[in-house]
């Protein structure tokens, strides 16, 4: 065979290299990491999220049935813990509502029969693997407490969106897994949402998710 037709029949493959090459370098233009599924931009149907796990700042109402003179309406001090009638320094950091009710019921049980407690968050701050951080070039770098059915344009909206010289579509999501006790990086494309309306580019976030974004090179 000539050196000709060695190098045309190499031709497919050297094609295929370079495609699959071009499609790396398209990739590192891009945000790396991961791709997460889309989400709308108004959820079919609201659905409750995981059960509240109550962090330092939250407000915190106690009512205790036919005996309101013990309930209160509190603060979580910056320890994580409560003070109510008859009770002092109640850890309430980590729990859910209805687990420090419980807390709070066994605690009251020594001076009253059959206590009946519930707790109402008022005002939601969160623990800090909780909440919802944005860093980087944007309006106002803030953590946001986590809701239900929240996703990446909510977040957004409420820092004020993207600095003028953010790099958006290099922005970057870090999502710790708790199954494997490993956090994974996802790439987000916030230019193509905020500023396009690409409804494919919004994605649905997690308690405890980072977002950062980088600011432009150029």
């Amino acid at each position: 065979m000539s050196v000709k037709a060695k190098s045309i029949k190499r031709a497919p493959h050297t094609i295929a290299g370079l495609a699959l090459l071009s499609l790396a370098l398209a990739g590192c233009a891009g945000g790396g990491g991961a791709q997460l599924p889309s989400a709308n931009f108004v959820a079919h149907q609201e659905g409750p999220g995981e059960d509240y796990i109550i962090g330092p700042m939250d407000e915190l109402t106690v009512f205790v049935w036919r005996n309101p003179e013990l309930g209160a309406k509190v603060a979580v001090r910056p320890d994580g813990r409560i003070t109510t009638p008859l009770i002092t320094d109640m850890p309430a950091v980590g729990k859910t509502p209805s687990m420090l009710a419980q807390d709070i019921q066994l605690q009251l049980s020594q001076y009253i029969q059959d206590p009946l407690v519930s707790v109402i968050v008022t005002r939601f701050a969160g623990t800090f693997s909780e909440q919802i951080r944005i860093v980087g070039a944007t309006g106002k770098p803030a953590s946001l407490p986590y809701r239900a059915n929240m996703t990446i344009l909510d977040a957004m909206i409420a820092v004020g969106g993207l600095s003028e010289y953010a790099a958006g579509n290099r922005a970057k999501l870090i999502r710790y897994d708790k199954v494997t006790g490993h956090q994974k990086e996802y790439a987000l494309r916030l230019s193509d949402l905020l500023k396009k309306g690409d409804s494919k580019a919004n994605v649905m976030l997690m308690p405890g998710d980072v977002i950062i974004i980088p600011e432009s090179t150029f």
